[in-house]
C-alpha cells in the first residue's frame, strides 16, 4: 500500500491509502493528516481546501462525531460562540446549507465559512462563494458543521483534497459505488484512512441498483384493460 504523505514528494503522487487497525487509530491519523501533513506537504488549507467524507452520520467515525473533533482541532479558540439545534458555531467554522432557501439564494449542499457571530443582534454571517449570507439564530437549523460530510451529501461537489475514513463500523454502507463517489470528489488529492478489511469490502461489494417493479408486465396489462393496441 502507498505510504502516508509524510516524506513524499507531492508532485509524485495524489492518492494515498493509510492503514489503521481500529476506529481510534483512524481518528488519530485522520486528525493528524488533515491538520498537519496535508497543509505542510501540499500547501492546502485544512479548513477551506480539505474535505473529510465519511460513509455515515452515526458512530465514532460518523459525520457528527468527526465534525466535533475537527472543530476542536482546527478552530478551538474562536469567539464568540453560539449553540443552536445541536451545533456550536464560531467565526472561522466551516458550515453547509442543508435545505434550499430561495429567499437567501442558498441551496442544499452549499458550503461556506462563518465570518461573524453577533449575539447582540442574534445573527450569524456566513461567506458562501464570496457572498455574505445572514442567518438569524432561529434559522440555524438550516445549516450544520461541514468539516465532515457524508459521501451521499457530497454528490455533485468537488474539493481540492478529500480524506475518507473507512471502518467495518461503516459495514451497511461499504460498497464500490460509495467508494467511487468519495474518491472522485477530490480534484488534487485523495487520502483513504482505514482498516484494510473495510476497504476490501467496499471494493468487492456491488449492490444491485435494479428496480424490480414489473413495469413491463403492468404496462401490458394496462394496454389490454384500456383497449390500446387492439385492432
Amino acid at each position: 500500500m502507498p505510504k502516508e504523505p509524510d516524506g513524499v514528494n507531492p508532485e509524485e503522487q495524489d492518492f494515498y491509502v493509510i492503514p489503521a487497525d481500529t476506529p481510534d487509530d483512524i481518528q488519530a491519523k485522520l486528525l493528524r493528516v488533515v491538520s498537519e501533513r496535508i497543509p505542510r506537504r501540499f500547501g492546502l488549507h485544512p479548513i477551506r481546501d480539505v474535505q473529510v467524507l465519511t460513509p455515515m452520520n452515526r458512530g465514532s467515525l460518523g459525520a457528527r462525531a468527526l465534525n466535533a473533533l475537527l472543530q476542536a482541532t482546527l478552530n478551538p479558540q474562536a469567539e464568540p460562540r453560539i449553540s443552536r439545534f445541536g451545533w456550536t458555531y464560531a467565526p472561522g467554522d466551516k458550515v453547509i446549507q442543508t435545505v434550499n432557501n430561495y429567499d437567501k439564494d442558498v441551496f442544499n449542499g452549499d458550503i461556506g465559512e462563518v465570518t461573524q457571530v453577533d449575539p447582540d443582534n442574534g445573527v450569524m454571517l456566513v461567506d458562501i462563494e464570496g457572498r455574505s449570507v445572514t442567518y438569524e439564530f432561529g434559522e440555524l437549523d438550516e445549516v450544520a458543521l461541514a468539516y465532515t460530510a457524508t459521501v451521499h451529501k457530497s454528490q455533485g461537489s468537488e474539493y481540492p483534497a478529500v480524506v475518507m475514513p473507512l471502518s467495518t463500523q461503516h459495514y451497511p454502507m461499504l460498497e464500490r459505488n460509495l467508494l467511487y463517489t468519495g474518491v472522485t470528489r477530490g480534484k488534487q488529492l485523495v487520502v483513504l484512512i482505514g482498516q484494510p478489511r473495510a476497504l476490501g469490502l467496499a471494493v468487492r461489494t456491488v449492490k444491485s441498483r435494479r428496480r424490480l417493479t414489473n413495469l413491463s408486465v403492468r404496462l401490458q396489462q394496462q394496454r389490454r384493460d384500456s383497449g390500446i393496441g387492439r385492432e
